[in-house]
């Protein structure tokens, strides 16, 4: 369910539906129906107008459905008060998102960043009251459990110590490796993008790979990096990342901020757009406001319009026509069928500064005075 209290008007709403529905899929929810209401601002003990709340009570026998999902990130009190008034689970859409995380994450690091945001998350509902009994096996459930974390905020928060600590651990094993990359000078190019835009397709595609791909959201958590061989025989290094979305969970953001160091550190930003979306501006305002708070929107980008193969030729070319400043080149491109790679590798070689020479020089002790030559 979604509230509009924004004044976005139909089109948007029934897009953030979509995703919503998406996003509940994504996570192993069947979905029996969807519901907007328009409210000029969220009621502060409900969220939604009591008098919705009651249609939904009363929906709920006919619908028999037994879990609530919000678009919108919930208080504590709002979430404990839908839940008595309606007798069913509610989460929010953070809830939600971290469920997938939790059921997607491969690595040890992946892990380790879905539970400290599962925890982040958690603590202040556990101080609002909400009861751990009932966060058993389910959707909004996964990671954290009754036995596992018990009721005790004190061991919760020395569990999100260890886990910051765990993971101040990875980011330097990961910025050793980084390291490594640099002193065989491979300029990175970070692949960033909405979640399901095409972005581990695309490195498939670039490097005939075994990345794992699928017509869902948030796919990839952990970064994958890949040698290609551009058109002009520059060896570069791709780097696909984890989806941004919009309404991304703070707490999200800030766990997998060691992962999306790999945008940080990137020599060149890949946006990889669907072209195919209805909001397609609006997904690439939240790659923005993403790259915005890792402190890389200044860094040089290309954007690919993927999926173009769906698309009427006169589409295509009224797209490409449109301003997309501030982006270096914008090259329509269909990942899936393949085509144009070659243009997009082009694009990539004509972006990227000049090849860059290591030398080592050595200087006696008696000849410090050339230094200032270097």
């Amino acid at each position: 369910m979604s509230l509009d209290h924004e004044g976005q008007g139909l089109a948007a709403v029934e897009e953030q539906m979509l995703e919503l529905s998406e996003l509940a899929r994504t996570a192993g929810v069947v979905v029996v129906g969807t519901d907007t209401q328009r409210r000029q601002h969220p009621d502060p003990a409900l969220f939604i107008g009591k008098g919705k709340v009651d249609s939904l009570h009363a929906l709920k026998h006919e619908a028999d459905f037994d879990l609530l999902i919000l678009n919108e990130e919930l208080s504590p009190r709002q979430q404990r008060n839908l839940e008595q008034k309606l007798e069913v689970k509610v989460i929010d859409r953070t809830e939600l998102i971290l469920d997938i995380f939790a059921q997607r994450a491969r690595t040890k690091e992946g892990r380790l960043q879905v539970e400290a945001a599962q925890l982040h998350h958690l603590l202040p509902r556990l101080q609002g009251g909400r009861d751990l009994s009932r966060l058993g096996a389910g959707v909004g459930t996964r990671g954290p459990g009754e036995q596992k974390l018990e009721s005790d905020r004190r061991r919760i928060r020395h569990r999100i110590r260890e886990l910051d600590h765990d993971i101040k651990e990875i980011r330097k094993q990961r910025a050793l490796r980084r390291e490594g990359r640099r002193r065989i000078d491979f300029p990175v190019v970070a692949i960033v993008g909405y979640t399901n835009s095409g972005k581990s397709t695309l490195l498939h595609a670039l490097t005939r790979a075994q990345v794992q791909m699928e017509d869902a959201l948030f796919v990839t958590l952990d970064p994958t990096t890949r040698l290609v061989r551009l058109p002009n025989r520059r060896e570069v290094l791709f780097t696909d990342t984890v989806g941004f979305i919009q309404k991304l969970p703070t707490d999200l953001v800030a766990a997998f901020k060691a992962t999306l160091e790999e945008v940080q550190e990137a020599d060149l930003l890949l946006h990889v757009l669907d072209a195919t979306r209805y909001n397609g501006r609006d997904q690439m305002e939240a790659v923005h406001e993403t790259l915005q708070d890792l402190g890389a929107l200044e860094k040089p980008k290309l954007l690919a319009l993927n999926k173009v193969d769906q698309l009427a030729q006169v589409a295509v070319e009224t797209l490409i026509a449109q301003d997309w400043s501030p982006y270096r080149a914008v090259v329509p491109i269909s990942a899936l069928r393949r085509t144009g790679l070659a243009a997009l590798g082009k694009a990539v070689a004509d972006t990227l500064p000049g090849d860059l020479v290591s030398i080592e020089v050595l200087l006696p002790y008696t000849e410090n005075a050339r230094l200032a030559q270097f």
